[in-house]
């Protein structure tokens, strides 16, 4: 009976949490998201931004069914919106693009 207690406690303890983070981690585009035993390092899976909209001064995120998924490893706090990834993501295309063109 008391690991049954425990087990009932457990869950709702964990459902309360997640559906705590569930709104903030959809706001900022957050697939999927794994803290390292400080807080401080995470490993964060989140939607590519559209390449239509990278240039721009209001970057919008893919739609996760798009299956273009970045894979990122780094601070907690890392906004998939942010400079510091609008700017990688652009280099990954400049990039990519210059290998196209220097294709034969």
């Amino acid at each position: 009976m008391k690991k049954i207690k425990v087990l009932v406690s457990i869950a709702m303890l964990m459902g309360a949490l997640s559906a705590s983070e569930l709104p903030s981690r959809a706001a900022q585009g957050i697939i999927y998201r794994s803290a390292g035993p400080s807080d401080s390092y995470c490993h964060l899976k989140f939607p590519a931004i559209r390449e239509n909209t990278l240039f721009s001064s209001r970057p919008v995120l893919k739609d996760a069914s798009d299956g273009d998924i970045i894979d990122f490893y780094g601070p907690c706090d890392h906004d998939p919106l942010g400079q510091q990834e609008v700017m990688s993501q652009r280099a990954d295309i400049v990039r990519e693009r210059n290998r196209l063109v220097g294709d034969p």
